[in-house]
């Protein structure tokens, strides 16, 4: 079991930057893939960004690449999401996720673990 908890989400204008953690409960951080998904009202829960346990495979959304980028953090437990050149369509709560599969990627069904999310609203 891991237990996830994400923060540094708020209001941006747009052309901004926000930085999102997750911090993850367990001695086994390491051994999960960890993922960033979105939901914007009305619309479905959607794949961000994906990083493998040592960092080694990233995978991205066509929507993020070039802005967004994943980092983690093995020895503190915590996985990043930097955002920058933030758009209004970037406006969603933002969710992490841990998959215990070595080769999850970006489908919503390989992640066996959520977190609560977290509001990213970015103005115009």
């Amino acid at each position: 079991q891991v237990q996830l908890v994400e923060s540094g989400g708020g209001l941006v204008q747009a052309g901004g930057s926000l930085r999102l953690s997750c911090a993850a409960s367990g001695r086994t951080f390491s051994r999960y893939v960890m993922g960033w998904f979105r939901q914007a009202p009305g619309k479905e829960r959607e794949f961000v960004l994906a990083i493998s346990w040592n960092g080694g495979r990233i995978y991205y959304a066509d929507s993020v690449k070039g802005r967004f980028t994943i980092s983690r953090d093995n020895a503190k437990n915590t996985v990043y999401l930097q955002m920058n050149s933030l758009k209004p369509e970037d406006t969603a709560v933002y969710y992490c996720a841990a998959s215990d599969s070595y080769s999850a990627s970006y489908h919503l069904y390989e992640y066996d673990f959520w977190g609560q999310g977290t509001q990213v609203t970015v103005s115009s």
